[in-house]
């Protein structure tokens, strides 16, 4: 019984989700009037970035990284280097469409393209999803076993459990949920800095080979599309349109250049520190792995065995605290991104708990079967990568449109750039598949 004038605990609920996300907007509006300086002014913007920069270190990317480190040394960092310039420009232009049109990209697929090529394009995000959240969950569950001994299908079990109840935090605004994926985004970099510390790689060898490309051969140009498919995520693409377009709506021309100029750089800074721990893990495995003749590393499980003896336990297990903390921050992600792009694309949803139990049911599936974790985590990222070119061809549609980004509309250089960076992305894939095809 509703005792008169109590709330009711749903309510109250709502009305402090309210009143967070009211706060946080009242700040940015009074740093965008110039009333906040320094850092104060940049804290209301911070937040949209950092969830995306998750899906730029999942799972996926310790697989990738590692078996690139651990078989080529250093000589692919320069991919770790360019798939990050790659995501900031991406995550920047979808960032900018959310400011500009209040809609995110699928929203504005549906309703600029045809159904058809909408439906289309949804069936491929949610294969892309699929494999997104393999990766992540088989992270975290292969995390959980090799910390407590849990076998792999109570692992995976645990973690959806775990990550649902991350999950029911968007109850209460956008801000308590960006503030608990920064804390595992810092984590995973503190933990990426002291295994610098512990590893020792040359410095020199970091610098030259960040920077001059090297190609190799059939097996580096796989694990080169498993890179950048690891990094610049499709559903992060998705999934930042919607993170700012009702975060601080613009009023005027001036305040929507201020909001993307604040927006600029908040991606700036959550990508280069994802772009630190993608090349910190790659240069990790190159002198702990590569350089110490245990180049066959080739999977999670088995580095973190090599790392005992190597480093010591300490290192190990700092290991696999990121890779949990990864896992289960990137999965949490991931299934915010999967409810927006079926929202956007065909204008409906189902229950949080409902998408949860159907992106796990893959991962208990290869669980079950006993599959080669690692190799299957390396083959969901060249999925992602195959299926990437479909999100940024859209994205550049619709951010060269003046009449639909107003004054945020590209800059000629910038939808150039953009088109060289899908064009990169769509000849790995070209040359991917022109070396499956050649071996049959």
């Amino acid at each position: 019984m509703e005792i008169s004038g109590v709330p009711h605990p749903t309510e109250t609920k709502l009305l402090r989700r309210s009143k967070g996300n009211a706060r946080t907007e009242q700040a940015a509006r009074e740093a965008i009037a110039g009333k906040r300086k320094g850092i104060r002014a940049m804290l209301p913007f911070v937040g949209p970035a950092f969830i995306a920069s998750i899906a730029y270190v999942d799972p996926g990317n310790f697989a990738t990284n590692i078996e690139s480190g651990a078989q080529f040394g250093y000589r692919m960092l320069w991919v770790v280097v360019l798939a990050n310039v790659m995501a900031m420009l991406l995550q920047n232009l979808s960032a900018k469409l959310g400011i500009a049109t209040g809609k995110n990209l699928p929203e504005m697929c549906r309703e600029h393209f045809p159904k058809w090529l909408s439906y289309l394009m949804w069936g491929f995000s949610e294969v892309a999803a699929m494999a997104t959240d393999l990766a992540e969950f088989l992270g975290a569950s292969l995390a959980l076993h090799l910390l407590f001994g849990l076998p792999m299908l109570s692992a995976t079990l645990v973690t959806g459990v775990v990550t649902y109840l991350i999950l029911m935090m968007e109850r209460l605004g956008f801000r308590p949920m960006e503030k608990f994926i920064a804390a595992f985004a810092l984590f995973i970099g503190a933990s990426y800095l002291i295994e610098t510390v512990l590893s020792r790689p040359d410095l020199s060898q970091i610098v030259y080979h960040s920077v001059v490309p090297w190609i190799g051969n059939k097996d580096s140009i796989l694990l080169a599309v498993g890179v950048i498919g690891a990094t610049v995520m499709p559903h992060a693409i998705y999934l930042h349109s919607s993170l700012t377009q009702n975060r601080v709506r613009p009023r005027s021309d001036e305040e929507a250049f201020k909001i993307h100029r604040f927006s600029t750089r908040e991606v700036v800074i959550a990508m280069g520190f994802a772009g630190f721990i993608n090349i910190a893990m790659m240069y990790m495995a190159a002198a702990v792995f590569h350089d110490t003749g245990h180049a066959q590393v080739a999977d999670i499980q088995s580095a973190y065995q090599t790392l005992t003896p190597l480093l010591g336990s300490a290192a190990a297990t700092v290991f696999l605290l990121s890779l949990l903390a990864s896992g289960v921050s990137s999965s949490v992600v991931g299934t915010m991104a999967g409810q927006v792009i079926m929202q956007g694309f065909v204008g409906f949803s189902i229950p949080m708990w409902l998408r949860r139990v159907l992106t796990m049911l893959p991962t208990v599936i290869i669980v079950a079967l006993g599959t080669d974790p690692t190799m299957t985590l390396v083959i969901s990222q060249v999925v992602l990568s195959l299926v990437l070119p479909a999100p940024i061809l859209a994205l550049i549609y619709f951010t060269k449109r003046k009449d639909l980004m107003g004054v945020l509309v590209n800059k000629p250089w910038i939808t150039w750039a953009s088109i060289l960076v899908g064009a990169i992305i769509l000849l790995l894939n070209v040359w991917l598949i022109y070396q499956i095809v050649a071996e049959i």
